[in-house]
């Protein structure tokens, strides 16, 4: 299944939680999906009008004074029932795309140097999703904490963190062998002087 007719059950799990305009899914993914799906207001609204047309969902249209109308989206029993399907069918192995290790298999077309700035700037930008974790950890902890969700989200933030000190680790070991490379390859030149 494509990622896109994933996206589709991603925004169905989020009306499930409740019926919401296509502004407050976005809003709802960025707070709490984002670390491992994402989807533009561009893509939301053509899968939201898709939903309606197969019958998964309604909309209905809230006027507001000195704004433009919201549509209001909320699943349909048909839309339940396919999301409890698409919920209970074993998960597909994707292995996405990490540029990062697209660069290193290429990296000995380049200095050494360029694989290391890649690298460092992977390390950092893994420490800062691993502090990110924490916040919107103790966020749903301190918003959430009687919902019967929280426990599940909790468990997405534990696999993003578990990810992250693992690419953390790494890019340490990934560092330390570049390095070895790079002084390798200085005293080579040294030595063809």
């Amino acid at each position: 299944m494509s990622r896109d007719n994933k996206s589709k059950y991603a925004i169905m799990g989020i009306l499930n939680m409740e019926p919401m305009s296509g502004y407050s899914i976005k809003k709802t993914i960025e707070s709490g999906l984002t670390n491992f799906w994402s989807k533009s207001y561009g893509q939301i609204y053509p899968i939201l009008r898709s939903l309606v047309a197969e019958g998964l969902a309604t909309t209905t249209t809230e006027e507001q004074t000195g704004k433009p109308n919201r549509h209001i989206y909320a699943l349909t029993d048909a839309g339940r029932a396919d999301l409890m399907a698409w919920l209970a069918r074993p998960v597909d192995y994707d292995p996405g795309r990490i540029e990062i290790l697209l660069k290193l298999y290429f990296g000995w077309q380049m200095p050494v140097e360029e694989s290391l700035r890649h690298v460092e700037e992977h390390r950092k930008t893994q420490e800062a999703l691993l502090d990110k974790y924490s916040s919107i950890e103790e966020w749903l902890i301190g918003n959430y904490s009687s919902h019967p969700g929280l426990p599940y989200w909790l468990m997405t933030i534990s696999y993003g963190r578990h990810f992250s000190r693992a690419a953390v680790e790494w890019a340490n070991e990934t560092i330390t062998a570049l390095e070895l490379l790079q002084a390798q390859q200085s005293g080579r030149e040294i030595d063809g002087e």
